[in-house]
């Protein structure tokens, strides 16, 4: 499949079967997020695996948007790692979203969707899974196969035109 065909395809899933995700395919999802691109290669992305019937349980307290998917993904990175410049920004948050973007590309190419999902708890997360302190959480993605009847919401093809997203050579008057 081309790449763009990939991309235009995948989809936030809010519709998840219980069905679980082959460990093979599982690993080659964090392998994505390990091969990504980061500032300086420092790869301070960290990733945490909850699969188990108690860690979803734990993950329901700390979220209401894991839609039902049997595995979800805590993002975070190590902050004694990640590429700081203080006029710019700390590439932490970058870095761990290039992996996470790489993750749901290889996820969706494997036939496994996925929502990268923002609305958590960082405390409760942190609290329920031990998470260091070092460790920045940036999100958690729900990933697992759709339920038969999971279609993209409408809001998928509410994109702006390509014209109304790209200046060439400058915005405007300086």
């Amino acid at each position: 499949m081309a790449f763009i065909d990939l991309a235009t395809e995948r989809y936030s899933e809010r519709r998840f079967s219980p069905r679980p995700i082959e460990q093979e395919k599982l690993h080659a999802i964090l392998e994505a997020a390990r091969v990504a691109p980061t500032a300086r290669n420092l790869q301070p992305q960290r990733i945490l695996v909850v699969r188990s019937e108690e860690g979803l349980a734990k993950m329901d307290r700390c979220t209401n948007c894991r839609f039902g998917a049997p595995c979800v993904l805590v993002l975070t990175y190590d902050m004694t790692l990640a590429s700081r410049s203080p006029d710019v920004m700390d590439f932490g948050i970058v870095d761990t979203s290039i992996a996470a973007t790489h993750m749901m590309l290889q996820a969706q190419e494997l036939g496994i969707h996925s929502c990268w999902v923002g609305l958590i708890d960082p405390p409760e997360l942190r609290r329920q899974f031990s998470i260091p302190r070092t460790h920045k959480i940036v999100s958690v993605m729900p990933i697992g196969y759709p339920e038969e009847s999971s279609t993209p919401s409408p809001m998928h093809d509410a994109s702006i035109l390509l014209d109304e997203m790209v200046a060439y050579e400058s915005f405007g008057e300086a």
